[in-house]
């Protein structure tokens, strides 16, 4: 059986797979390999499969490209969080904004799905799973939710943001591959850092502890204060969901539960700023009565008065981070899952320090080391020694 041409639309016979196989003494299945950018393929293969389309001008038809190989050219990137947090949490531009930037060399296009319901999640598994998408980055899966490992099972490439629920356990079916930061060491850091400042009644407003990042700052923070040998108070602990309005509640429970705290982890800068703010309506002035540190670094860091004390973890290197995972993930299925932790840094500014004006060694660089020393602050008016 003769195999017809592909003709151009000015009636030229444009170039096929089978002629490029042919050039270069491969199979049609190496060609599409090559062309495709798998890296399992032989460097000799790849020299003569590359040399065959340099000289026959070789173009990949995209249609007939997509049918061969069942790629749509498009990721999903999956949000599992609410639409409030996210159009108002600056972690999520960050991180959106990396993944954009990790994307750049791949032609490849970025749908974002959110889902806020059971409903909505089952609809997005669906999509997915019918190849709409070449793979998925998931964003803040909770505790329990076994989306991630649904779609793997299916055979979707998969990355997760953030430790997944159950990573703790070894030889777990379906691994997943994720990008996650030192969170509990940054806790750790924070209340060193306030320790370190003479504070001794140090309170937290913790994250959702169904969130692995949630649950790993706040053990974190007890673990500085058994480290400082400060006793663990339940009574300094209030949980505010990563969300600013929670937060202030969260602050003004915590003041009117232990209105002699003289130090707040708050485990975002979102957070930070709304605890600042109530700390401020309440007459406290931070950092004297009340010192304050956050965790992200985001702009919010350096747009509330006082500048925020804060562990900063490089949101747009993980993203980056995550979109290099999941390109790899869908050239090569069969690669064992990846696992990539960042570190934290402590960046030291107003919210933490005596409100003078720094000298010109602090300007030059306004960051120190975890174990970084401040002033202690003298306590709020009225409050016990």
């Amino acid at each position: 059986m003769t195999r017809s041409r592909r003709f151009s639309r000015d009636g030229v016979a444009s170039v096929t797979v089978e002629d490029v196989a042919k050039r270069a003494g491969v199979s049609r299945a190496t060609v599409s390999r090559v062309v495709n950018g798998n890296p399992r393929v032989s460097p000799e293969a790849r020299l003569a499969v590359t040399r065959a389309i340099e000289q026959l001008r070789y173009v990949p038809n995209p249609a007939a490209r997509a049918l061969m190989t069942r790629r749509s050219d498009s990721v999903a990137v999956v949000i599992l969080e609410s639409a409030n947090r996210l159009f108002e949490d600056p972690y999520f531009n960050q991180l959106l904004l990396g993944i954009s930037g990790g994307l750049a060399d791949h032609e490849v296009q970025i749908v974002l799905l959110i889902a806020q319901s059971a409903l909505e999640e089952q609809r997005l598994e669906r999509y997915i799973a019918a190849g709409h998408v070449d793979g998925a980055m998931i964003i803040g899966p909770r505790g329990g939710d076994e989306l991630p490992r649904r779609l793997v099972a299916r055979g979707v490439p998969v990355v997760v943001n953030g430790r997944p629920s159950g990573e703790e356990a070894p030889g777990h079916a379906h691994a997943l591959s994720y990008v996650d930061v030192e969170n509990r060491e940054g806790a750790r850091a924070a209340v060193a850092h306030l320790v370190a400042g003479g504070r001794r009644r140090i309170a937290t407003i913790h994250g959702p502890l169904d969130l692995a990042s949630g649950r790993d700052r706040l053990d974190g923070y007890r673990e500085g204060l058994r480290a400082a040998g400060l006793q663990v108070d339940p009574g300094l602990e209030e949980g505010g969901g990563f969300m600013p309005e929670l937060a202030a509640d969260a602050m003004r429970a915590l003041l009117a539960r232990r209105p002699d705290l003289d130090g707040v982890f708050a485990a975002s800068d979102s957070m930070a700023a709304a605890a600042i703010g109530v700390l401020l309506d309440a007459g406290r002035r931070v950092p004297e009565h009340v010192a304050v540190v956050g965790f992200d670094d985001s702009p919010v860091a350096v747009t509330v008065r006082p500048t925020l004390t804060t562990v900063r973890q490089p949101i747009g290197a993980m993203g980056r981070e995550l979109a290099e995972l999941l390109m790899r993930q869908i050239s090569d299925p069969v690669g064992a899952p990846s696992r990539v932790i960042f570190p934290t840094e402590l960046v030291v500014r107003e919210s933490s320090t005596p409100a003078v004006r720094p000298t010109g060694r602090q300007v030059a660089r306004n960051r120190v080391s975890p174990s970084g020393v401040g002033t202690p602050a003298p306590p709020p008016p009225g409050a016990g020694g």
